[in-house]
């Protein structure tokens, strides 16, 4: 998003020390904006395990280390922020909480609403800053037949991120900037090196910040005391009868097929978690096919509502192609709360409680909702 004049504008920027917000950075002080780059501090070591050494996350030492370089090189200030209370309140207890009720949550969607852009506009406001920015890969504008800030698809359509943004809010929309937002990562990594940032050729983190060695399973044993003891032992399930022991409901997810430790002549899948009965529910290919899902914690952007239907294309993960379906507002306003319903004109595979199922127009973001249920 670009605005009319830069002039005595201050923009606080979220640097992850990773060659996109070095971008940002620079082609924000090349526009003319008064920066202040922000390093948040998300987590403590201690709380959640894991190695030091093997954190290549986005909020990593180096990370940090490479964020205050890259800010002194091109002459604005950088802070380190602390947020581990509200994001480990915010984010950390409800990826627990949802894996401790079966389900399988997406943390970052949280962390951008409540961290990424609340948390740190409420900070850059201290400061007097206008805008925040961030070094998503998509597009931001205002609607004027609407009145609504409307996100769409980056221009680079394999690291186009708008999927992670749906549930930023309409007020946090307002003061937001995307500067990469009309690039490819191809040529973010060329004016890398024009302006001589250091993180050029820096790779990229694709792991949950706070479970820095990428094992979730090692992280909840960490955080919940006797978890292993509590819910190993329960029953494999395939059509009512007892198939195998599993070594707990927590480490398991919808579609998962590896490691079930079962002898049978077909492939077969978990299908559903029940976890109040510690138990696994397993079936055939087939069975992992849905036709309609009910999802809640509603947020819309592009509409106001969706009382009326719509039919929209839908992802029901980040890797997922959106695929065509009706998409009905049950309930709610639709800035954080209501209840949706989606009917898919082909079924789709291993809908997953907890995951964000998402929708679009064309290249615009309509909004998304956390998926409850699924039905065959």
């Amino acid at each position: 998003m670009m605005i009319n004049s830069s002039k005595n504008k201050t923009v606080v920027l979220g640097m992850s020390g990773g060659v996109d917000s070095s971008v940002c950075a620079a082609l924000l002080v090349e526009q003319g904006y008064n920066v202040i780059g922000i390093t948040i501090k998300t987590f403590n070591y201690d709380d959640v395990g894991g190695t030091i050494e093997g954190d290549k996350s986005c909020c990593s030492l180096d990370g940090i280390n490479d964020a205050r370089l890259i800010a002194a090189k091109l002459g604005f200030p950088h802070y380190v922020m602390d947020f581990s209370e509200v994001f480990g309140k915010q984010v950390i207890e409800n990826f627990i909480e949802e894996y401790m009720h079966g389900r399988t949550p997406n943390p970052c969607v949280i962390c951008n609403r409540k961290i990424k852009w609340e948390e740190l506009l409420r900070k850059g406001k201290q400061l007097g800053a206008d805008y925040v920015a961030m070094g998503h890969y998509a597009k931001l504008r205002f609607d004027e037949t609407t009145a609504r800030y409307a996100i769409s698809r980056g221009k680079d359509e394999n690291k186009d991120q708008s999927y992670m943004l749906w549930n930023v809010t309409q007020e946090s929309l307002a003061h937001t900037l995307f500067p990469l937002a009309d690039l490819t990562k191809e040529e973010v990594r060329a004016l890398a090196v024009k302006y001589g940032l250091r993180t050029a050729a820096k790779g990229e983190s694709f792991e949950i910040c706070f479970i820095t060695d990428n094992n979730y399973e090692r992280f909840l044993k960490h955080k919940i005391p006797h978890l292993e003891r509590d819910v190993a032992g329960g029953e494999i399930v395939l059509h009512g009868v007892k198939a195998g022991v599993h070594s707990g409901f927590p480490f398991y997810t919808i579609g998962q097929r590896k490691g079930l430790g079962i002898a049978h002549p077909d492939p077969l899948y978990v299908t559903s978690i029940d976890y109040k009965e510690n138990r696994i529910n397993v079936g055939y290919e087939n069975e992992l096919q849905h036709r309609r899902l009910f999802a809640s914690q509603l947020n819309l952007i592009k509409y106001d509502n969706l009382h009326d239907g719509k039919t929209l294309t839908v992802k029901i993960r980040y890797k997922d192609t959106d695929e065509p379906a009706t998409v009905t507002q049950i309930d709610g306003t639709g800035n954080g709360d209501g209840r949706i319903s989606i009917e898919f004109q082909k079924p789709k595979r291993a809908v997953t409680p907890g995951q964000s199922v998402v929708f679009y127009e064309g290249a615009d973001l309509v909004g998304g909702a956390v998926i409850d249920e699924a039905l065959p």
